[in-house]
């Protein structure tokens, strides 16, 4: 089996990701591979039409944007990872580690687990998505 050169932290920011992160940054240093960090902005849908008094979907994925990079900047720089391996992004967060593992030539993806179970697990989650659409290696690090 040969080393991880690239790995990619798929990470949500909640508080609950420490353990995670500190995970990815253990095997980057262990097999002296890169650190990529992922942070992704779940879409948005609106209906047309709606009359609720909600700001205009732009303006609320703008703010949501723009928090999740200063997160995500804050973290990186915890990490000590430089900002242009930094990516926030918006879309189908399972569709889009994939798609991201895919295109920078990941060969390993680190995400968290809740380790649900019942409705939840019916339902799937993120990290078995991944795991199961990845074209790499995953390790899912319970929290």
């Amino acid at each position: 089996m040969a080393d991880y050169q690239h790995i990619l932290l798929a990470i949500d920011l909640t508080p609950e990701c420490e353990p995670v992160s500190n995970r990815a940054v253990d095997l980057a240093r262990r097999y002296e591979a890169q650190l990529t960090l992922l942070h992704v902005v779940e879409n948005m849908p609106v209906e047309p039409g709606n009359e609720l008094m909600i700001p205009p979907a732009t303006t609320v994925e703008s703010e949501l944007l723009e928090h999740a990079e200063r997160r995500l900047r804050q973290l990186g720089e915890r990490l000590g990872v430089p900002s242009d391996r930094q990516h926030v992004t918006v879309g189908q967060t399972k569709r889009e580690i994939v798609y991201f593992a895919e295109e920078e030539n990941v060969d390993l993806i680190v995400v968290g687990s809740h380790g649900r179970h019942g409705l939840a697990l019916i339902l799937g989650s993120t990290a078995n998505a991944v795991l199961h659409g990845s074209p790499c290696d995953v390790l899912a690090v319970r929290i």
